[in-house]
């Protein structure tokens, strides 16, 4: 296998084969889904519904990460929290085909959820609540968690060795940078006593999907250690006081499962700020999967760094905000 292309040999032969190594028997029908990090797509069956294949990255996670994913997925799911889990064959959830490892998914339906509505967030908040409260009940072993390291210094080393930052604004990305990890270091300092615990990690609207019946969470490959507030910030949008309205929808309905460090609420800012070194860090991180060029052609020109450079400027003031909403008396 290319190295430099780890999915140059995973052909639609082989993803079809690799499904029926399960003992299922597939009808040919396969649709690419959207994703980079893996490669995601829904296969059709000859007896039953289509199913969602997973095939993970080369090198991404160790076996022993991908497993601990699929234990917290199957956990909740156990506990009646619409998360979707992967299915087991012969006891086992990861399973591997000429030198790729996979994972076998039912296929649930449904549209975005309506983050604009109050209803909505509260229902989201009351999920969120009981997959935290399980999520704390013990800890990953293997997986990275989320730190000013691991989403700052290390993105920032990322991009400035990957060659994709325009020369000329390096010393001034670099600066604003080293700034925001700053603040963010200064803020994650002033919570001593701060908890982790197992979250999504990655708990944007899309990857929630939404039914009649509510809410099913998708996708928990970038679950890790993490402040209870990640998985709830993703879900805000818009300004400022709209954001304070929907975090309070959203922590009516949490509460009713799980409490809150209030204090977490001072990491909103820094956490989404980390976001945004650690998003251009795995841009240019994937440069050499020829999907990433195709589908982000823009990245790496001057355009696209001033704009970064300017949001992590628009964060830099965001930071120095108070919370977005009033801790209770």
């Amino acid at each position: 296998m290319d190295t430099l292309h780890p999915y140059t040999a995973l052909t639609p032969d082989l993803m079809l084969d690799a499904v029926e190594s399960t003992g299922l028997r597939c009808d040919g029908r396969m649709l690419a889904l959207n994703s980079y990090e893996n490669r995601v797509y829904q296969v059709g069956m000859e007896d039953g519904p289509p199913l969602i294949a997973k095939f993970y990255r080369p090198g991404r996670w160790q076996d022993a990460q991908i497993l601990e994913e699929h234990a917290f997925a199957r956990q909740l799911q156990e506990a009646e929290i619409p998360v979707v889990a992967p299915l087991a064959f012969a006891g086992q959830t990861l399973l591997q085909w000429q030198g790729f490892r996979f994972a076998l998914f039912p296929r649930r339906g449904g549209r975005a959820p309506e983050l604009e509505d109050e209803a909505t967030l509260e229902w989201l908040g009351r999920f969120l609540g009981r997959i935290h409260a399980i999520g704390r009940s013990q800890a990953y072993a293997t997986r990275p968690a989320l730190t000013v390291q691991t989403f700052g210094h290390d993105a920032l080393s990322i991009i400035e060795t990957g060659g994709h930052l325009p020369k000329h604004l390096a010393a001034r990305f670099g600066q604003v940078a080293q700034a925001v990890i700053g603040m963010a270091e200064a803020a994650f300092a002033s919570l001593p006593a701060l908890t982790l615990l197992r979250t999504h990690g990655d708990c944007h609207a899309g990857n929630v999907m939404w039914t009649p019946d509510g809410p099913h969470f998708v996708d928990l490959d970038d679950s890790r250690m993490a402040p209870a507030i990640q998985d709830i910030w993703m879900l805000l949008s818009g300004e400022r006081e709209q954001q304070s309205a929907q975090l309070a929808a959203i922590l009516a309905g949490y509460e009713e499962f799980c409490d809150l460090d209030y204090r977490e609420l001072r990491l909103i800012e820094p956490l989404r700020s980390l976001r945004l070194l650690h998003y251009c860090a795995w841009l240019s991180a994937r440069w050499a999967d020829p999907a990433f060029p195709a589908a982000f052609p823009w990245f790496g020109s001057e355009h696209y760094w001033l704009e970064r450079i300017n949001e992590l400027e628009q964060q830099l003031e965001a930071m120095q905000l108070p919370p977005l909403w009033s801790m209770p008396a």
